[in-house]
Parts: structure tokens; sequence; C-alpha cells
């Protein structure tokens, strides 16, 4: 890969990885719920679930959408029912000391999520076809080694807003407006890709 393509690749994963999306709507919630550091297993899960998922779309799962086209719709499906489950259980949560203690997403759900989350899958595919089109597993660990170093910071950002609006949101009132509105923000984030 040459530097300009490389440059590239990391503005895109940039911009991908800092704009509102799924995930970085579940940070927020969960910065601002549980705190930075117990929102540290979820930020980890975010990054290597969703290099993982690079490398695997470009070994082989893109040539399966082109293969079965429904196959891509079917996923769509499933991933906005998740989501719409998700946002109701974030916009019905509680502050995490009345609720027994509540508790973040774990790292291997946030990995997992990058599979039903359609802003992961659309940042994959687009990664691996715009910038590592045919070249090999070499270029598509390359691709995802870029993604996982950027994302990680971009996607912090989100929870240590969340964190910095904990104080404001100690008020039971605010909380539960705070959470409808990520719970909103979130079905919201997933309409441009879905759509």
């Amino acid at each position: 890969m040459n530097a300009e393509l490389f440059l590239a690749l990391v503005v895109f994963a940039f911009v991908t990885s800092v704009t509102p999306g799924p995930n970085n709507m579940m940070l927020l919630a969960s910065g601002a719920n549980f705190g930075l550091r117990r929102s540290v297993p979820h930020m980890l899960g975010i990054t290597i679930g969703h290099a993982a998922m690079t490398v695997l779309v470009g070994l082989g799962l893109a040539g399966l959408f082109a293969a079965f086209p429904g196959a891509e719709a079917a996923l769509k499906t499933a991933c906005l029912g998740y989501l719409l489950w998700l946002a109701w259980r974030i916009a019905h949560a509680t502050a995490p000391e009345a609720a027994g203690g509540g508790r973040p997403m774990s790292f291997v759900a946030a990995a997992l999520f990058q599979w039903v989350n359609p802003k992961s899958w659309a940042m994959a595919l687009t990664a691996v076809t715009a910038y590592a089109p045919g070249e090999g597993a070499r270029a598509m660990f390359a691709v995802a080694l870029v993604f996982a170093a950027v994302n990680l910071p971009s996607v912090s950002l989100w929870a240590a807003i969340g964190l910095g609006l904990r104080r404001w949101l100690g008020d039971p009132v605010r909380l539960r407006r705070f959470n409808r509105a990520m719970a909103v923000l979130l079905v919201g984030s997933t309409l441009p890709v879905v759509l």
C-alpha cells in the first residue's frame, strides 16, 4: 500500500470511527452510566471485534453477499431488530446504583455486536473494497490494523464525553431523558446505513 493510499485509509478510518453510530452512542451512554474504567472492555471489544470482522469480510464474506444477495437483506433485518431491542434496553435503563449495580457491555458482547451493527458492516466492506481490493490476506490484516489503531482512541472519546456528563446526569429525571435520547440516537444512527 503506497503512502497516499495509506493516508486515505487513516482518514477514512478516523471519520467513520469518530462520527456518531451505534457503537459511539452506546459508549456515550456507558461512559455516563458506568464511567470510563468500566467501559474499557466495551471499547476494546469494539476495536478488536471490528478489526476481526474487517479481516474476515476481506477474506470472503463480501463474496458471499455477491453470491447470495438475499443474505445481505436478511442481515440488515436482523441487525435492525437487535438494535431496536438494544435501544429499548437503553431507554429503560436506570442508574447503576438503583439497578443493583448494572453492568456495561462486556468485551465479548461488544466484539460480537460488530456483526449486527450496520455501520460496522458498511465500514468493513468499504475499507476492503476501496483500500485493499483483491490484494490478499496481508492487505486485509494491514487494513484491520489501521482501523484498530484509529478506532480505539476515536471510540474512547465518546465514553469520555459520557463520563463528563455523569455528574449532570446524577438527577434521575435527567438520566432517564438522556437514556431515552441515546436510544433514539442509536436507532437514528443506523437509518442511513440500513436505508
